[in-house]
């Protein structure tokens, strides 16, 4: 059995009708019609109920159906998998991240990218904004996964959209605010903050300024965390409240709620970035990996 066996059947079983499978084949109807046969003997199965003017699957057939079509999907796959592996060079992939705004992305993307290509292996870069960029810059980093900020932009850079994210506070089981469908900038401003450390994340410090719209040097931080996990258990320890993506959920749990600002702030944007002149297989398909698990994430979370 060749593999032309299979895509001559698949085209008679879903035209119905010799003639119109053999135009669409290319091929003449009479060896059309031989193939199909051979491939009957050497199942030793009847597949078609041929009638003077069309055909019909059997039982058999109807089963043997799916089975070519994912013998002949499978095929295609192995094919372009090929291709791809002889135009890249990369045998390894360098990924910087950010681990909070992209827990949704990158775990399920990095499993289908391995699926799809097991013999690369792909290091994580757990870094800052700026750091990414200047990773990519350099060529230290193929891809990044990371916020979206105006001042990010960097020519010879290209950004691909991946999801968005509503803007909110981060409080404690328990606290006033989660008894509002959501509160005002203003209200927020009243509280002690809790934020990322101003030498780390500068940004976040410029954000939280634009956001509650108070000069940074006027807000009440009490205090500063070197990443999401310390964050995370500061405000559940009641230290503070901290102005936050709904993605920050996904790592919390139940240990924080999540509350909307009104009116809504611009939400948060994780895109995926990668130099402009960087021509690859293996990045793009990991981009590709990427770009269908954002698809798949649902728009909001239940408040």
């Amino acid at each position: 059995m060749e593999l032309r066996h299979l895509r001559y059947f698949v085209a008679v079983a879903e035209e119905q009708n010799i003639t119109r499978a053999a135009e669409r084949l290319h091929v003449s109807q009479p060896p059309l019609s031989r193939q199909i046969r051979d491939l009957e003997d050497e199942l030793g199965v009847d597949l078609l109920e041929r009638t003077a003017k069309s055909v019909k699957l059997t039982q058999a057939g109807r089963v043997f159906l799916n089975e070519a079509r994912a013998v002949l999907q499978r095929a295609e796959e192995a094919i372009q998998a090929a291709r791809d592996a002889a135009l890249s060079q990369l045998s390894e992939l360098h990924v910087g991240y950010a681990p909070s705004p992209t827990v949704e992305i990158l775990p399920p993307a990095l499993r289908a990218f391995r699926e799809s290509s097991p013999g690369v292996r792909v290091t994580l870069h757990d870094m800052t904004s700026a750091e990414m960029l200047n990773g990519l810059r350099k060529d230290e980093l193929h891809l990044a996964l990371l916020v979206a900020q105006p001042h990010n932009i960097m020519p010879g850079i290209v950004y691909q959209p991946l999801r968005k994210y509503r803007v909110g506070v981060a409080v404690p089981p328990g606290h006033p605010f989660t008894l509002k469908e959501a509160v005002t900038a203003q209200e927020v401003v009243a509280e002690p903050l809790v934020a990322y450390t101003r030498k780390d994340y500068n940004d976040y410090h410029g954000w939280l300024s634009r956001i509650l719209g108070v000069p940074a040097k006027k807000l009440h931080i009490e205090e500063e965390c070197d990443g999401a996990l310390s964050l995370i258990a500061a405000v559940e320890g009641g230290r503070g409240i901290a102005l936050s993506a709904e993605s920050l959920l996904c790592i919390s749990g139940p240990r924080i709620q999540f509350v909307p600002i009104t009116p809504a702030p611009p939400e948060m944007e994780v895109v995926l970035a990668c130099r402009d002149d960087l021509q690859d297989a293996t990045v793009e398909r990991f981009m590709k990996h990427a770009r269908t698990v954002a698809k798949n994430v649902p728009s909001q979370r239940p408040l």
